[in-house]
């Protein structure tokens, strides 16, 4: 009986340099997701590997903006609201000296 298509090759399961490097090509070009997924009613996450310079300059740029929207917020206000937005604007300023004092002291790369 004629068999219209020839045995498989055999072929030896041990991968080769030539997989192996397709493999690295793959994963570098392609990038695979990590194991680990935060949990689903987690909206924000902080790259993992960022030194403590990088987070810390962000922190205070995030702070310096808070502030000035607080400050422009208690400058609309009346009153009690007005005292209770100033005395958030306070906590950040207080957050910011203590982000910037971390700043200064962390080792320099």
């Amino acid at each position: 009986m004629f068999k219209p298509t020839p045995n498989p090759p055999d072929t030896d399961p041990t991968p080769t340099a030539f997989d192996k490097a397709a493999k690295r090509a793959l994963d570098f070009y392609l990038e695979s997701k990590p194991d680990t997924d935060p949990p689903p009613n987690q909206l924000f996450t902080v790259v993992n590997g960022i030194d403590t310079e990088h987070l810390l300059a962000n922190l205070s740029e995030t702070l310096a903006s808070a502030d000035a929207m607080i400050s422009d917020l208690a400058f609309e206000l009346d009153g009690s609201r007005r005292h209770v937005a100033l005395g958030i604007q306070q906590l950040i300023e207080l957050s910011g000296l203590l982000a910037n004092r971390a700043l200064d002291t962390v080792n320099l790369r």
